[in-house]
C-alpha cells in the first residue's frame, strides 16, 4: 500500500510544528524515519501543489507556503494524486459478457459517491487541527506519566 499520503500529511505536520523555522529533509526524515531522499522527492509535489516552499542558503529548508489553517487533508490528498491510487478499474471487460458489458458503468457510480465521501472528510482537518491534536496527545502523554518522588 502506498504511504505518500501518510507521510506528506506528517512532513506539513511536522512543518507547522517548527514555528515557521525552515526544516531541512534530514531533519524531517528523522521524525518520519526515512530516507531524506523521499522526503525531497514529496516536498517537490508538495511544493508543486502550493504546499511547501524552500528557503534556500545557510539555515534553510522547507516551510509551509501557506497558513496551516489554510491547507486541508484534501489538499494534501491531491497533492499526491492519492485520489487516482483508491480504486482501479479493470480495463478491458469482456463486452460479450452481461456483467463485463456494464461492471464499468455501473461500479463507477458507487466509486464516484466514495471518492465524493473521502473528499467531504478531509476537507474537514486542516494541518493546523493536525499539529493541534499531535500536540495535545503529546501532552496527555506527558500527564498521565506517574510522578516519581526522589528517594531519600
Amino acid at each position: 500500500m502506498n504511504t505518500r499520503f501518510a507521510v506528506a500529511v506528517h512532513i506539513l505536520t511536522f512543518l507547522e510544528s517548527q514555528a515557521g523555522a525552515p526544516a531541512t529533509s534530514e531533519l524531517i526524515a528523522s521524525s518520519v524515519n526515512t530516507n531524506p531522499t523521499l522526503i525531497r522527492r514529496l516536498l517537490s509535489q508538495l511544493a508543486k501543489a502550493g504546499l511547501t516552499t524552500s528557503q534556500m542558503g545557510s539555515g534553510g529548508g522547507a516551510l509551509l507556503a501557506r497558513p496551516a489553517s489554510s491547507i486541508t487533508l484534501l489538499d494534501v490528498w491531491r497533492a499526491m494524486d492519492a485520489a487516482q491510487e483508491v480504486f482501479a478499474m479493470h480495463e478491458a471487460p469482456n463486452p460479450m459478457c452481461p456483467v463485463g458489458r456494464n461492471i464499468k458503468r455501473t461500479l463507477g457510480l458507487r466509486i464516484a459517491r466514495v471518492r465524493s465521501a473521502i473528499d467531504a472528510e478531509l476537507a474537514k482537518t486542516t494541518i493546523a487541527a493536525m499539529a493541534s491534536d499531535v500536540s495535545l496527545n503529546a501532552e496527555e502523554r506527558l500527564t498521565a506519566l506517574p510522578l516519581t518522588r526522589p528517594s531519600r
